[in-house]
C-alpha cells in the first residue's frame, strides 16, 4: 500500500491510501480532502497512523530525516534480488531443514561465496558488510554439523543435479571428472584430514582431497571428500558408483578425466560395466611400434587428425581380491582386451611453447659448462 495525493477539479486535493494487486490499484480509503497546504499536511499524518493500523508491518519511512542520513545506513539488497532468486530457482528453498536458522544461514554461505568469497569465518565479515548484521561463529559451525548430520548433503546434492538435468533437456552426455585438495592450517592430522601429496605445495600440512563431477559446460554434479592421503586414482570408482546410485541415471555418460586418473585397473572397471571414457596420451608412454607409426605420419596444420585403432591388454587387479597371508599381500591380478582409438592432432602453439622451453634448457645448461665448476655443481 502507499499514499496517493489527488487533485480534484475543485482545486482540493485528496489524500488517499492505494494498494495494487494484479497490476491493478485500488483505493483502500480516502483519509480526506484538504484546501491548502496545512490541511493536506495534517491529512497525510492521518494517513500515517491509519497506514500503522492497516499494515502493522509497512516500513516506517516518515521518521526518518533524509538530512541525517549516512553511508552506515545503506543495505545492501541486490544479493538476495538476483543470486537468492537463483537460490529458489535451483530448488535450495524447498530443503527441510530442522530449523529456519540453518536455511537461512546456508542460503548466506551460498551467496556469500560469489560476492565475498573466503572461509567460512568469512560469513562473520559478510553479515557485517552487507546486512549490518552479527552472527556468531559457533552458529555457522552447528549449521554445517547440522547438514551432515541430516543427511541434507544428497538433499542438496539432488537440486542441484535435477535443476542441471533439466537445463541440459534431460541428457547428460560428458562428465569431466578431477581431484583438487584442501589444506589446513594445523599440524595435527585425524581420519580424514591427512598429510599427502598437496597440489598447492603444502607438504606438511593435512589436507582433504575433493572429487568433483561436472557437465562440459562446468555445471556442479556431484561431489565426494576422501582422506588427504588417499591416491587420487583411487576414488574414481567410489565416486562412480555412488554417482549412479544417487541418481540412477538411464544412461551412462562418458566419463573424462586426466591419465593419471585413468590407470588400468579404473580403465577394466569402466570398460566391464560399460561405460565410454577420453583420456590424454603422452607419445613417450606408448609402444614402440606405435611411436614408428605415428612418426610417419603427416601433419600439415592444426586442422590435422589422424586416428589409430589399437587392440590393447589390460593388467589389472579386480576389486576386493586380495588375501593376507602372514602379513604379505598376495595380488590376483587379471588380463582384460579392450579396443581403443588413439586420435591425434597438431598444435603449433604447443610446438611453439616446447621449443622456447628446449631452447631455455639448452642455454641453462650451457651457462653451466661455460663456468667454472665448483663444489655446489657437484652436489
Amino acid at each position: 500500500m502507499f499514499v496517493r495525493k489527488k487533485k480534484n477539479s475543485s482545486g482540493s486535493i485528496s489524500v488517499q491510501i492505494i494498494s495494487k494487486n494484479n497490476n491493478k490499484y485500488k483505493v483502500v480509503e480516502t483519509i480526506g480532502c484538504g484546501r491548502n497546504e496545512f490541511e493536506v499536511e495534517q491529512l497525510l499524518q492521518n494517513t500515517k497512523n491509519r497506514l500503522i493500523e492497516l499494515e502493522p508491518n509497512l516500513f516506517d519511512f516518515m521518521n526518518y530525516n533524509n538530512q541525517k542520513l549516512t553511508n552506515k545506513d545503506m543495505r545492501v539488497i541486490g544479493d538476495e534480488l538476483i543470486f537468492g532468486k537463483l537460490f529458489k530457482d535451483l530448488g535450495c528453498e524447498n530443503i527441510l531443514f530442522k530449523k529456519e536458522e540453518d536455511k537461512e544461514i546456508f542460503k548466506a554461505l551460498v551467496v556469500s561465496r560469489l560476492l565475498y568469497p573466503g572461509s567460512k569465518l568469512y560469513l562473520i565479515d559478510y553479515y557485517h558488510i552487507y546486512k549490518k548484521r552479527k552472527i556468531d561463529k559457533n552458529k555457522i559451525y552447528r549449521c554445517l554439523d547440522n547438514i551432515y548430520e541430516d543427511c541434507l548433503k544428497l538433499n542438496i546434492e539432488r537440486c542441484i543435479f535435477n535443476h542441471t538435468n533439466e537445463k541440459m533437456n534431460n541428457t547428460i552426455t560428458f562428465t569431466f571428472y578431477d581431484v583438487t585438495t584442501l589444506y589446513f592450517e594445523s599440524e595435527s592430522e585425524d581420519d580424514l584430514r591427512r598429510v599427502g601429496f598437496s597440489k598447492e605445495g603444502k607438504l606438511a600440512r593435512p589436507q582433504i582431497q575433493l572429487g568433483l563431477f561436472t557437465t562440459l559446460q562446468g555445471y556442479p554434479l556431484s561431489y565426494e571428500v576422501y582422506e588427504g592421503n588417499k591416491f587420487e586414482g583411487h576414488t574414481l570408482i567410489d565416486i562412480l558408483k555412488k554417482f549412479q546410485e544417487k541418481f540412477n541415471l538411464s544412461s551412462k555418460p562418458v566419463v573424462v578425466a586426466d591419465r593419471g586418473m585413468l590407470n588400468n585397473d579404473n580403465l577394466a572397471y569402466l570398460e566391464t560395466n560399460g561405460y565410454k571414457y577420453i583420456i590424454s596420451a603422452k607419445i613417450k608412454n606408448i609402444s614402440n611400434e606405435l611411436k614408428e607409426e605415428i612418426s610417419n605420419l603427416s601433419f600439415i596444420d592444426d586442422s590435422t587428425i589422424h586416428t589409430i585403432n589399437i587392440n590393447k591388454e589390460l593388467i589389472y587387479k579386480e576389486q576386493n581380491e586380495e588375501i593376507n597371508l602372514i602379513n604379505k599381500k598376495r595380488v590376483h591380478k587379471k588380463s582384460l582386451d579392450i579396443k581403443q582409438r588413439l586420435i591425434l592432432s597438431y598444435s603449433s602453439k604447443r610446438a611453439k611453447k616446447d621449443k622456447y622451453t628446449r631452447e631455455k634448457a639448452i642455454e641453462k645448461i650451457q651457462s653451466k659448462i661455460s663456468k667454472n665448476i665448483t663444489k655446489s655443481d657437484l652436489k
